[in-house]
């Protein structure tokens, strides 16, 4: 390969894009009942176009529903089973990594996007579909060409995919500095941050565990791989200085899977590092050019070390204390003030939601016209404080006569204190999303927790499905509560060595307020909210036609019904993971099965031809009729000194 080339890097990229799409679609196809569905929390019926517009001007697919006699439902359900079909070809076979399977893809992905409320609007689905568009950009095209040329773009477009990895790893640093968390100054964000994340695992309530001086430890840690890292070796010309900068991404976003479960976000940061990477990395032959070049090279290499070095013990004022065993940090002036005027170009860049009438009006008017199809986010702008009082938490209580309440323990977030932290990714909980963002900022009246309400009181197990897939777990699965309300809860890691009363727990909690009243479904609070909403029921559910497209969706749904999401994508992964272990089996058993070339040393000798054959046979008998060939002449000069003999 020569110098440069990032051929293998760029198919890794495509590769991971792919599955990522199938992990989108197949998580996103088994919460659709639940959350757009006629008994759903938000159904999409509510959201159908009142007139007639061309294809082109339409935000989403969902119009050609009617055309192919599919209710809305099973519209949302067809767009997620085409993502996953086009995606699963595309990781199995390279030949549809093509950029027309990848707008398709992305299409289909952005559909989903409009018409999905704020289920959908979290900021991995934002990035998903702009390094779609990106993947539209790097992968050849092909499928339409009579002659198959398996070439690839400009080498620009690929950078492009590096470009938006500086934006998200380094707003998203600089934002939690520049929003002003006290908890990222006096470095106690890390400690704070594991049990206030969305999904903690297992491994969190560990790590939580460690001395304190090494959790402000790691939180410098972070703070420089995020800001100081992608500064100095994402666009640096030195091959080894971007594959550290790769490998520091790397395993900082290991470290937030194996701490905080693999979302979407994680596995998108870490295919967009692989634009840091390129062939001479993966070829062991690969030279680093003359001994002068290369010893320049090393220099600047220390030095950019050293500079990482200093940051992180100048600017955080670094002090260890061997004897008492702890860590003293303070984020200096000059680092404070460096972050907040660097995050005043974040507008520049991201354009979305922060001066926009500072931006040039062209660039502007550019955005505002590509702005439907997100092909630009802004990522770290919305970072919320860390709360040091507890990860707060609604929990939800039923009652059937207003005496005895019972809590609804969801499946994917904190509720009963001795349950363990549960394995969730790549599966992505929408509705456990939205209470914990709900939950941080307090809002009570978003027209999908109203709904949300009102469908826990009405029992359809639809949206009770997304809460406990398992009836047993479900203490309300035989009749739905008459009374339903809302506390928050603030939730802490128990402290074995400080705490000797939770040993047996994971979580210690602590009541904080009432979030959501006491209503039933004849409140007039509720009916005013749900009709607020725009959630209030005017016309009865019409029945879609019975179609082949719409039988054959109903069997397939029939099948994935009462599975948990998280269940559903480890089996496909499982599935995938086999079936690339049985290519490789056979391609190892072919390979094993051809002969192996010949060494220097041993090359057996040269089959004489067929013809040389009958040459030779013929021999004698032209040599009798008085050939002249030089063959027959030299035969018989050897043969005459043995007849005089």
């Amino acid at each position: 390969a020569k110098m440069g080339e990032v051929k293998t890097p760029r198919q890794w990229f495509l590769w991971s894009i792919a599955l990522i799409y199938v992990c989108a679609f197949a998580s996103i196809y088994v919460q659709i009942p639940g959350l757009y569905g006629d008994e759903g929390i938000l159904p999409v019926r509510l959201q159908m176009p009142k007139e007639q517009r061309p294809l082109l001007e339409q935000e989403s697919l969902l119009c050609l529903g009617p055309s192919l006699g599919l209710a809305p439902q099973q519209t949302l359900e067809l767009m997620c089973l085409l993502g996953v079909a086009l995606g699963l070809g595309a990781v199995l076979l390279e030949p549809l990594r093509d950029s027309l399977i990848y707008l398709c893809l992305q299409a289909l992905y952005l559909s989903l996007y409009n018409v999905g409320g704020d289920f959908l609007h979290s900021e991995w689905d934002v990035l998903l579909l702009e390094a779609g568009v990106l993947a539209v950009l790097v992968a050849p095209l092909g499928l339409l060409r009579r002659h198959s040329s398996y070439s690839y773009h400009d080498p620009v477009s690929f950078w492009l995919t590096r470009w938006l990895f500086f934006r998200l790893t380094f707003c998203t640093g600089v934002s939690k500095l520049a929003s002003g968390d006290p908890a990222w100054y006096d470095l106690s964000a890390l400690s704070h941050h594991l049990e206030n994340q969305m999904n903690p695992t297992l491994l969190a309530w560990y790590v939580h565990q460690l001395p304190d001086w090494l959790l402000r430890l790691g939180a410098v840690v972070v703070l420089q791989s995020e800001i100081i890292v992608p500064l100095v070796t994402f666009f640096a010309p030195i091959r080894r200085l971007r594959l550290f900068g790769f490998y520091v991404q790397l395993f900082l976003q290991l470290c937030y899977i194996l701490t905080g479960n693999c979302s979407l976000l994680n596995l998108l940061s870490i295919t967009l590092s692989f634009s840091l990477l390129d062939d001479d990395h993966f070829n062991s032959n690969s030279g680093y050019g003359q001994a002068l070049v290369s010893y320049l090279t090393l220099l600047v290499e220390l030095a950019v070390y050293l500079f990482i070095l200093y940051c992180f013990i100048a600017l955080f004022k670094i002090q260890i204390n061997w004897e008492e065993k702890t860590l003293s940090s303070k984020t200096t002036f000059v680092c404070k003030y460096m972050c907040v005027g660097v995050s005043s170009q974040v507008p520049y860049t991201s354009m979305a939601g922060m001066s926009v009438s500072k931006v040039l009006p062209a660039v502007r008017d550019t955005y505002s016209a590509v702005e439907r199809y997100q092909l630009v986010g802004a990522y770290g702008i919305q970072h919320r404080l860390i709360s040091a009082e507890g990860r707060p938490e609604i929990i939800l209580e039923g009652s059937y006569d207003g005496l005895t309440w019972t809590e609804m323990n969801p499946m994917y977030k904190p509720g009963n204190v001795n349950v363990v932290p549960p394995i969730v990714g790549p599966h992505q909980p929408r509705l456990e999303w939205l209470m914990w963002q709900a939950a941080q900022g307090g809002d009570d009246t978003s027209p999908w927790f109203t709904g949300l309400i009102q469908r826990l009181l009405q029992g359809k197990p639809e949206v009770v499905s997304l809460l406990q897939v398992d009836e047993a777990q479900y203490p309300f699965s035989q009749r739905p509560p008459a009374l339903i309300k809302a506390k928050l809860y603030n939730y802490h890691f128990t402290d074995p060595a400080k705490d000797k009363t939770h040993l047996q727990n994971w979580w210690r909690r602590q009541y904080k307020k009432e979030f959501f009243p006491i209503v039933n479904l004849d409140d007039p609070t509720l009916k005013k909210l749900l009709e607020e909403s725009g959630l209030k029921e005017k016309f009865p559910v019409q029945p879609g036609s019975d179609t082949p497209v719409s039988q054959v969706l109903s069997l397939i749904r029939g099948h994935v019904k009462g599975l948990s999401g998280s269940l559903v994508l480890s089996t496909l992964l499982a599935t995938l993971a086999g079936i690339f272990l049985i290519k490789a089996v056979f391609s190892w058993a072919l390979g094993s099965r051809k002969p192996r070339p010949a060494s220097a040393d041993h090359k057996p000798r040269k089959p004489k031809e067929p013809s040389e054959m009958a040459e030779k046979s013929q021999a004698p008998a032209t040599s009798n009729r008085g050939s002249k060939k030089d063959s027959n002449e030299k035969k018989d000069s050897e043969r005459s000194p043995r007849k005089k003999k």
